[in-house]
Parts: C-alpha cells; sequence; structure tokens
C-alpha cells in the first residue's frame, strides 16, 4: 500500500495506535500527516503532527527514548495507523510507559 492511498481527514491527520511490537502494550496514540509518515518510513523511528504546537516531532529525540519502528500498519479502512515499535523507556509525557495508566471510574 502507499501513502497516497491513506484516507487523512480534513485536516490532512490520521490516527496512529503505537503499540510495543513485542509484547502488545498499546503506547500511545498521536495524530500524522503524510510527511510524518514519509518521515517514520525513511528513518525507521516514529514521526507526528502536534495538533496544539501545528508542528512535526520526532518522539524521544528530546528524552532519548525513540521508538524504533518495527512496521506500520494499515486498517481495512485506510484511515487508521498501527505503529508496530521497539520503545525503549516511557512513551507518556507524564513519565509513565503508556499513555494509558488510568482507568474511567463508573460514576453515574
Amino acid at each position: 500500500m502507499d501513502i497516497s492511498e491513506l484516507k487523512f481527514d480534513a485536516q490532512g491527520l490520521i490516527p496512529c495506535v503505537v503499540q510495543q511490537y513485542d509484547t502488545g502494550e498499546v503506547l500511545m496514540v498521536a495524530w500524522m500527516n503524510a510527511e510524518s509518515v514519509g518521515l517514520t518510513l525513511e528513518t525507521g523511528t516514529t514521526w507526528f503532527w502536534s495538533r496544539s504546537r501545528q508542528e512535526l516531532w520526532n518522539k524521544g529525540a528530546t528524552s532519548g527514548n525513540m521508538q524504533q519502528l518495527h512496521e506500520l500498519k494499515v486498517d481495512c479502512d485506510a484511515d487508521t495507523l498501527l505503529a508496530l515499535v521497539d520503545s525503549p523507556g516511557p512513551a507518556c509525557h507524564t513519565g509513565n510507559r503508556s499513555c494509558f495508566f488510568r482507568t474511567l471510574d463508573d460514576a453515574r
């Protein structure tokens, strides 16, 4: 499959689920644009689009916890990506291994 076949949203973005390749642990979800998809494939490390900063970012470039890409998969509708990575350290900006460290309580 080619990048041109991906279904980006109206803002030119596509969600990407990031998963540890060998354990299946879901680490984070981030947004990619065509340029960050290309950079990820070209460099072998994950690149994303920051909606808040309106800029590209190479995950872990500042912290040293760069995610090494093993495989970039596309879902059946071509509107979501799955990055299988080796993440050597915390994936979350809070310092947690995964961004999914909290449980939603049913307080209805």
